[in-house]
């Protein structure tokens, strides 16, 4: 438990720009205080202990706004920056090194008994106001959207965003965890997408609008335009995988 604790007030000098000192770090970061009454009530927890670890859980919640039950496995290192309305349930486990920031909840889908709530892998990013909701599994390195909901597996090295979360891969590229500016817009893409494709269908209707027949518009082109060249069609086919991909999301 020590080594844990040892590790939580390390790594936030590695991923908070603010921290300047230990004096303020240890009475000033209510997210290292929630780990620290953690903890002691997991240990607890573990060997038996009625009615107390729930107890010392209630009054971190009280004391720093995070609440998180007794139950739930916290990894080494980990750093809830803010951390007020976060919410972690009994059966969550965190891997070492997460990085969770404000309003996220790891919580249930419902009163089933057993495991019922997330399992994060090492170096996983949630962020602002995102929910991991359920029985899930996420790999490590995984990124997740501020305020996007996760109700499915996410393998690792991959971004999600969006409501439902859709899984944006990042092969090749090493993000580094602050870089929240950085995550991807699929909606974005999509609708872009969709805007060629029907910018297209017009220029098709006006071509055909041309001519004196529908044989003939389809046994020659219109006169000065061009046929359609291979890159064309490459990116024709692209848009539509990409339109495919953010429909059924994208493995989400």
């Amino acid at each position: 438990m020590l080594k844990s604790l040892i590790a939580d007030f390390k790594i936030i000098f590695d991923r908070d720009p603010a921290a300047r000192n230990w004096l303020e770090v240890l009475f000033c970061y209510p997210g290292l205080q929630a780990l620290m009454f953690h903890r002691i009530a997991h240990w607890l927890f573990k060997v038996g202990v009625p009615f107390v670890p729930r107890l010392i859980s209630q009054i971190g919640r009280f004391w720093t706004g995070i609440e998180i039950h007794p139950g739930a496995t916290i990894g080494q290192g980990v750093f809830i920056d803010h951390g007020m309305g976060v919410v972690i349930g009994e059966t969550a486990i965190v891997g070492d090194y997460a990085l969770i920031y404000q309003g996220v909840t790891l919580g249930g889908t419902g009163k089933e008994c057993g495991k019922r709530h997330p399992t994060l892998g090492e170096n996983v990013i949630v962020g602002a106001g995102a929910k991991v909701l359920g029985n899930i599994q996420l790999g490590n390195n995984v990124r997740i959207g501020a305020g996007s909901v996760v109700l499915r597996d996410v393998p690792s090295d991959c971004t999600v965003v969006g409501v439902p979360g859709r899984i944006v891969y990042r092969a090749g590229e090493r993000v580094e965890p602050l870089e929240h500016g950085r995550l991807p817009d699929s909606e974005a893409q999509v609708i872009r997408a969709l805007v060629d494709r029907i910018e297209s269908l017009e220029q098709q209707i006006q071509m055909l609008q041309t001519r004196d027949s529908l044989a003939v518009c389809y046994a020659m082109p219109a006169a000065g335009s061009k046929p359609e060249s291979v890159n064309d069609g490459e990116a024709c086919r692209l848009r539509d995988r990409v339109i495919d991909e953010f429909l059924d999301g994208s493995g989400i």
